[in-house]
């Protein structure tokens, strides 16, 4: 079979597309997975983030969005849930050359939890001000007193991520004004 007509053979086999998450696109796509999972958690009244795990081979293992309200666990974070799933189908808790993709900067409970599971990246998309533990109000993800230290790539998709949390919030507080 000839090859396909944009490829010139002298230039080698054509490229696949690269499944590394250091790249911008495969980044873009995870955090575009991560803000489908938030949006189950804001239709269960759970506040929208979403989070997945990726094996090195660039395979979901694992997913989580927001379950507190649902389950009513204050443990009940996308990253956690996440990173148990992707730790059952790996058979292990040690998650190394993984990567972990969320909408929302992990908070400083999922930072200890990713830092414990030696993930690799930690890839998220907006910032959390008020609680953020992987460089805005606290940087557990690269404590150097620590024995893992976590590559961070911030702001992917950073101002659709943030949107979601804008739209969510708004409307729970046209519906609940004493809400916090």
């Amino acid at each position: 079979m000839p090859p396909a007509p944009h490829h010139d053979p002298r230039r080698g086999p054509p490229s696949v597309p690269s499944r590394d998450p250091r790249d911008a696109a495969v980044q873009a796509e995870l955090v575009g997975r991560c803000l489908a999972l938030a949006e189950q958690a804001a239709a269960a009244g759970d506040v929208p983030v979403g989070a997945v795990v990726v094996s090195p081979e660039g395979e979901i293992i694992g997913e989580g969005h927001n379950t507190r309200e649902a389950d009513g666990d204050p443990t009940g974070h996308a990253e956690i849930i996440a990173l148990r799933e992707a730790a059952r189908r790996r058979g292990t808790w040690r998650l190394k050359d993984c990567t972990l993709a969320v909408t929302l900067e992990p908070c400083p409970m999922c930072a200890g939890a990713i830092v414990l599971s030696r993930i690799r990246r930690v890839i998220f998309g907006a910032w959390d001000e008020k609680a953020g533990g992987a460089g805005s109000v606290f940087d557990i993800l690269r404590e150097p007193r620590l024995n893992h230290w976590v590559e961070v790539h911030p702001e992917v998709r950073a101002e659709e991520c943030a949107a979601q949390l804008s739209r969510f919030f708004a409307q729970r507080l046209r519906s609940n004004p004493g809400a916090e």
